[in-house]
């Protein structure tokens, strides 16, 4: 089983930077894949990056790509996501989760463990 515990959102401005952070626990963390999702009010989750296990393959969604970056620090269990020149349609609340495998995919159903979700509110 893992646990993912989610932390460093909060109220910024458009054009602002951020860092989420992703602790893991459990399963041991070099063996999957890393992914972040984002959900606003009334839209579906949607994909916006992930990390391969090693942390050599990334991939991000259009939408985020040149603005986003993902790594992953094995030796600590954790993933980050910075995001820059965040946007005001970034608004969402973002959820880091873990891969079935050593890949990663585009889809939810490709992730088998979830955070809690921490919430980005990016003022206009």
């Amino acid at each position: 089983q893992v646990q993912l515990v989610e932390s460093g959102g909060g109220l910024v401005q458009a054009g602002d930077s951020l860092r989420l952070s992703c602790a893991a626990s459990g399963r041991t963390f070099s063996t999957y894949g890393m992914g972040w999702f984002r959900q606003a009010p009334g839209k579906e989750r949607e994909f916006i990056g992930a990390i391969g296990r090693s942390g050599d393959i990334t991939r991000y969604a259009d939408s985020v790509k040149g603005r986003f970056t993902i790594s992953r620090d094995n030796a600590k269990n954790m993933v980050y996501l910075q995001m820059n020149s965040l946007k005001f349609e970034d608004t969402a609340v973002y959820y880091c989760a873990g891969a079935r495998g050593p890949s990663f995919g585009l889809s939810t159903a490709d992730y088998a463990y979830w955070g809690q979700g921490t919430q980005v509110t990016v003022s206009s």
